[in-house]
């Protein structure tokens, strides 16, 4: 298996976890090769918001969904240069 190359993506994060990290922007930039290294890259300066994200499995929690560039991913989805990432959490209610 061939590694992934890390890249600059930009990650836009909802106004849930802005709130509930201080200083928190709606966008910023992590370099990584995949899902799962730009949320481990939002957690070295958030510490704790992996766990928001994920659960203990890991996979990312059933409330949450995380596109790359418009396409649903997974932890594994590999990030390119230049790349969007966009962190949804549900809204429920009735």
């Amino acid at each position: 298996m061939i590694a992934a190359t890390p890249a600059v993506v930009r990650v836009v994060l909802p106004a849930a976890l802005q709130l509930l990290f201080h200083q928190c922007p709606q966008e910023t930039e992590v370099t990584a090769a995949t899902v799962t290294e730009a949320i481990d890259a939002l957690d070295a300066c958030w510490p704790g918001m992996r766990h928001r994200i994920c659960d203990e499995r890991p996979a990312i929690r059933r409330h949450i969904n995380i596109y790359i560039d418009g396409v649903r991913a997974t932890l594994p989805t590999p990030l390119r240069q230049g790349g969007e990432m966009v962190i949804v959490m549900a809204i429920s209610g009735g």
